[in-house]
């Protein structure tokens, strides 16, 4: 095509090439167009990703620290923990399982609240929305469930064995000052009401939980199953200490049959 001048046009002079970047005029555009979606579409992901983190926080699985000693050897301290927040109210709670459970009344001993840099303070609030930290682990407790609603649980028999509904049991789990003790430093015989739990700490001798409640607390021992928050399903770190959370159905198998 020619001009008034004479001179002739072509998509080429359009195009024209930047001697010193190398890009075309039609490139910088198209590029910064790019980047826009890109960052969109990361913003999108990013957005999706925490507000999913908080629904299954919320509803299904949250995580939680081991604040004591109570559950040794099954638990450490600083231990953390996956919790199955579908228990109870979508699947019932067995004999043996471990839960998380809200102070059921005077359990816990008042704490002062830690002095936490401010920042530090947001940041953790911020992870405990998408379920990666746990900032209110020290309201709450965990112990292994040893009798249901309507449970007979005794201690202790001449072996030195609690029993549940008449069935003695093989404890495999728990940790006692010598093989010969008894698996309880107090005795009992107790049937558990309706819409409460007898837990125990697998650390029986070091563990404040309806046993020794129900020793220096008569009325406070029973944990109410609205309190409970959900049954612990594995150690998810430290690495090296990742396993699955047993309920040791072979321990409890039997109790289910109430005795008369």
């Amino acid at each position: 095509m020619t001009d008034k001048s004479g001179a002739i046009s072509t998509k080429a002079d359009d195009d024209a090439v930047d001697e010193t970047t190398g890009e075309t005029a039609v490139d910088t555009p198209s590029r910064s167009r790019g980047i826009r979606l890109f960052l969109r579409d990361v913003a999108f992901i990013l957005v999706a990703a925490i507000v999913i983190s908080f629904l299954i926080k919320t509803f299904l699985i949250r995580s939680f620290y081991i604040p004591s000693g109570s559950m040794l050897e099954t638990l450490h301290e600083d231990d953390r923990i996956i919790v199955n927040q579908l228990t109870p109210e979508l699947m019932p709670i067995q004999n043996g399982d471990i839960v998380v459970f809200k102070d059921p009344g005077n359990w816990l001993d008042p704490t002062p609240e830690p002095d936490v840099p401010p920042l530090e303070k947001v940041v953790d609030t911020l992870l405990s929305v998408v379920g990666l930290s746990a900032p209110d682990s020290n309201d709450h407790l965990i112990k292994r469930v040893i009798g249901l609603p309507g449970d007979h649980v005794v201690c202790c028999n001449d072996f030195g064995q609690m029993s549940v509904n008449g069935i003695p049991l093989d404890e495999t789990y728990i940790n006692l000052p010598s093989a010969d003790s008894n698996v309880s430093p107090t005795d009992f015989d107790v049937t558990v009401p309706e819409g409460h739990l007898w837990v125990m700490g697998d650390n029986r001798y070091d563990s404040a939980d309806s046993a020794f409640h129900h020793a220096n607390d008569p009325g406070s021992e029973f944990v109410p199953i609205d309190n409970v928050v959900g049954r612990a399903l594995l150690i998810s770190w430290p690495v090296e200490r990742w396993t699955w959370l047993d309920n040791y159905p072979v321990v409890f198998d039997g109790v289910a049959k109430k005795d008369d």
